[in-house]
């Protein structure tokens, strides 16, 4: 009896042996905790979107009975082999990306997706980075939603600095940026259109790569934007030429170890300054003066060991200028207090105040970026704090109470119940309904709901948790993501949007440090356009809003850091607005007065005279559309001006005095 049950074992052990090696052995999951062994079979062809495939693998499969939201995971205690998960569907021989992830939370692995009745999903291990074996977790869930889903394209972007995304050639298109190596860089621009027209460029071979993070903007304001690179051993400045044909490069001398690099107007004077983050002293900044981008440190978080990792500039009291946040690490590791978050205050001027303690910003979590921004559209922008490590807790929603403080409404949002880790937490409206949401961690969004919570996509994405800007690269006014060699492109809804591109005059090109609202059904949005968000990358530059399924925008506010204000009132959604500064001078507040002047004829066709009343001489004249957009401007000659080259249409008059007196009537085209 016990030979046969010690060979009823070895014949057990055989067969465990030799099954789950490939996807036509895999062995089947079901709800609960297995024990997986080492991982010695066939590895899977692809690795989704984790990069290269390890060499070995080890197969399952889950068959749904009912349409489910599956979580796999392999975290348990005193486990610590470092896990890389996979899930496809399709058949052995042509099998199809669902999901996939690499440290979760610190090395285990975990995805989330939907499975469908009667489909087999394959779900599989492979040994990068370990091959000993591990606990396996899998539950079962009522189906979740789905709000928005992505298409993966190729793109070429080749080596590994592929994560810039900005127009580079004065289109207001977003091209993406591939720094190939220390000599040449790589645009992929898109192409009215549709898709992208790759061109290669030589730099100079002084360039040392942004190993740790990238920024643009046009600091020379000639038109084309400009990148700064941020190294292991300080920052290079890489500048357009006249007409974005060829680049020029400025490596600054200064070594130090670069986290994120900013692109900001700090002083406010029509040109682009730098910001640039110590990872180990306090942190340094770059005047422009015009011809060069000067050096300065101090002033701007003076932790002696550093620890800044992730800078972001926003207007976070609405006093009309630019405040900063950094996102802290360890501080060098040489010290307490380096891991305390900071939040600096502009105090308009040139001097700025660390008011992180009395605003209750001083968050000791080891955090790489936050996403800022209005998520209950309260016309105050809020901040989520990520995380990139769980020992001093998980990530925290804080709310702008509009009196310079902040109250942390974590619990209940939504990111109580998430410890997955990332460095780059960027806030947009992915699905257009009006609401920020974050891109962030565990491979997915988290979808605002327009109260402070938060609700994640039922299925992860497979995403690059590190290399991942956002911009929207066909044009259709939702926003893609890029992930390395892919862009992965919003298949979109029914909601509606408006894109809006700034060129400033008085203030910089960008607009950087701008504030857009628009209004409509909804009440208020905000936006900021900031050059540097989340921890590494960049972003688009162009403003983008989801409005819903609401049918109007009533009006657009564009505040530029000049302290000019544009305003255009009846846009049209599903519509890209191009502003430039100073186009559209709030006609809203210019009263019409018959008594100070009367015009004839109206309409006209050509000349309009008009004779003023109680003494007002005027001495300009300015012709609006009714959105708002200024299409005339002239001296007064005579008492007339030509309206010949105007459309037919109607028309706001506003005639100025000597004094700066304005006074307008209706006038109309035939």
């Amino acid at each position: 009896m016990k030979k046969i049950l010690s060979l009823f074992v070895l014949l057990l052990n055989i067969t465990w042996g030799f099954a789950q090696l490939t996807c036509a052995t895999a062995i089947a999951l079901v709800p609960g905790t297995t024990t997986a062994p080492n991982i010695t079979g066939t590895p899977p062809a692809s690795a989704c979107s984790l990069g290269l495939p390890g060499t070995k693998g080890l197969w399952y499969k889950y068959i749904a009975t009912q349409d489910k939201t599956v979580t796999v995971f392999t975290s348990a205690a005193a486990q610590s082999p470092d896990t890389r998960l996979m899930v496809f569907n399709g058949s052995c021989t042509a099998l199809s990306c669902v999901a996939a992830n690499d440290d979760f939370s610190g090395t285990f692995s975990q995805v989330s997706f939907n499975a469908i009745a009667g489909t087999t999903y394959y779900i599989v291990f492979d040994n990068r980075y370990s091959s000993e074996g591990f606990n396996i977790t899998l539950s079962e869930a009522a189906p979740g939603i789905n709000r928005i889903s992505f298409t993966s394209q190729p793109i070429n972007a080749p080596g590994d600095y592929n994560h810039c995304v900005v127009d580079m050639n004065g289109d207001y298109l977003d091209d993406i940026i591939s720094v190939v190596n220390n000599t040449s860089l790589v645009i992929a621009y898109q192409q009215a259109g549709g898709g992208f027209n790759s061109v290669s460029y030589t730099t100079p071979n002084t360039i040392i790569p942004p190993s740790w993070s990238i920024a643009a903007g046009d600091y020379d304001n000639n038109g084309f934007n400009d990148l700064v690179y941020g190294s292991g051993s300080g920052i290079t400045f890489v500048k357009a030429n006249a007409d974005g044909t060829a680049f020029t490069v400025d490596r600054k001398p200064q070594s130090f170890l670069v986290q994120r690099t900013n692109f900001i107007d700090i002083n406010n004077d029509g040109k682009l300054d730098a910001f640039v983050c110590d990872d180990n002293g306090p942190n340094r900044y770059y005047i422009n003066d015009g011809t060069n981008m000067n050096h300065n440190q101090g002033g701007l978080g003076d932790f002696p060991s550093g620890g800044n990792y992730g800078s972001i500039w926003m207007d976070y009291d609405n006093d009309g200028d630019q405040d900063l946040y950094i996102a802290k690490c360890s501080g060098g590791g040489s010290g307490p207090g380096g891991n305390i978050d900071e939040l600096h205050r502009n105090n308009g001027n040139g001097t700025f105040t660390n008011v992180a303690a009395t605003a209750n910003m001083n968050n000791p979590v080891q955090t790489w970026s936050s996403a800022w921004g209005d998520f209950n559209n309260d016309g105050w922008m809020d901040a989520v704090v990520g995380i990139n490590s769980t020992n001093n807790g998980l990530s925290k929603v804080m709310k702008n109470n509009g009196n310079g403080t902040f109250t942390d409404v974590s619990v209940g949002s939504g990111y109580d119940a998430v410890s997955a880790l990332s460095r780059e937490y960027v806030a947009y409206d992915f699905d257009n309904d009006g609401f920020l949401d974050v891109l962030g961690a565990g491979n997915t969004i988290m979808f605002g709901n327009g109260d402070l919570t938060f609700v994640p996509n039922a299925s992860q994405y497979n995403l690059n948790y590190n290399n991942r800007p956002i911009g929207d690269f066909n044009n259709d006014g939702f926003l893609d993501i890029q992930n390395e060699g892919q862009i992965m492109i919003n298949n979109g809804n029914t909601n509606k949007w408006l894109k809006i591109t700034l060129k400033g005059t008085q203030s910089n090109r960008n607009g950087i440090g701008a504030r857009v609202e628009i209004y409509g059904a909804w009440g208020k949005q905000i936006r900021e356009v900031q050059s540097g968000i989340g921890f590494r990358n960049m972003n688009t530059l162009n403003v983008h809003f989801g409005i819903g399924q609401a049918t109007a925008i009533t009006k657009v506010v564009v505040k530029w850091p000049s302290g000019i204000v544009d305003t255009i009132f009846n846009v049209a959604p599903n519509t890209t607005l191009n502003v430039v500064e100073g186009t559209f001078l709030g006609t809203e507040e210019i009263h019409d007065t018959q008594e100070i002047f009367t015009i004839y004829p109206n309409p006209a066709s050509d000349i309009i005279y008009f004779k003023a009343k109680n003494n007002f001489t005027p001495q300009e004249a300015k012709v609006y559309e009714m959105t708002g957009r200024i299409v005339l401007q002239a001296k007064v000659e005579q008492n007339s001006i030509s309206i010949k080259q105007l459309n037919s249409g109607n028309y706001l008059l506003v005639l100025i005095d000597k004094n700066g007196k304005t006074y307008s009537q209706k006038v109309t085209k035939k």
